[in-house]
């Protein structure tokens, strides 16, 4: 049998990865690029870092599974209510089904023969998918999205963590901010490809709104450091 694999199949663990990636950058950049701005000392500096690569890692698989888990309860609640709809009332079901057919664009005679033919084969499952919106791609996966976000975030957290280890003390500023800029702009753009969604969009708002936000942490940081000096 075919079976055709489209970008849409990915959908589940890509938003996952890709946020997570993405925050693990951000966030641990802002926050490096803060306490450097503040004049902290380097251990200072590299200590922050861990700390957030942790913390961050661990509420992002927190996040991700409360929230997936939330969606998943959702999920099964409509589908045991829909499943009591069918027991209650067979034949209303199967004119709720005829009528999304009908607007669909079939006729009303073949509308009839689709939806008989369907919930002759899986009722709960015609009506989840084409009543309630559930299928197979977008069932929510709160073990997979969880751990997707903790590991993407910790990898994402380590590029400007390593800079910031390696860097010379005059250069770390710029150093973590081009590099984590450039490692955003590719991520943007990899994740896009994988999507199938045009890649220039992608690259331009993940690269702006990533280097607003370490332009506010270097600032905050900043205006700290001169107030405790």
């Amino acid at each position: 049998m075919h079976r055709e694999r489209h970008s849409i199949e990915k959908i589940g663990w890509l938003r996952a990865a890709v946020l997570g990636a993405n925050d693990g950058i951000v966030s641990t950049a802002s926050l490096l690029l803060g306490v450097a701005s503040a004049n902290a000392t380097h251990s200072s500096i590299l200590l922050t870092g861990i700390a957030g690569l942790a913390a961050g890692a661990m509420s992002m698989a927190t996040g991700e599974y409360v929230s997936v888990s939330s969606q998943a309860d959702t999920e099964r609640a409509a589908l045991a209510e829909e499943q009591a709809e069918l027991h209650a009332d067979y034949a209303g079901e199967h004119r709720e089904l005829t009528s999304i057919y009908v607007h669909r664009g079939l006729d009303l005679a073949l509308a009839k023969q689709v939806a008989e033919k369907l919930m002759q084969h899986d009722a709960l499952g015609a009506h989840a998918r084409d009543e309630l919106g559930i299928s197979e791609i977008t069932t929510a996966r709160p073990l997979q999205a969880a751990l997707a976000s903790a590991t993407s975030f910790a990898a994402g957290a380590i590029l400007p963590l390593c800079v910031a280890l390696i860097a010379a003390a005059q250069w770390a500023i710029p150093a973590i901010a081009l590099s984590a800029l450039l490692s955003l702009a590719i991520l943007g753009g990899i994740a896009a490809k994988a999507g199938g969604a045009p890649i220039g969009p992608g690259v331009i708002r993940i690269t702006f709104w990533s280097a607003l936000a370490m332009g506010v942490s270097s600032g905050v940081g900043a205006l700290f450091g001169l107030v405790a000096g």
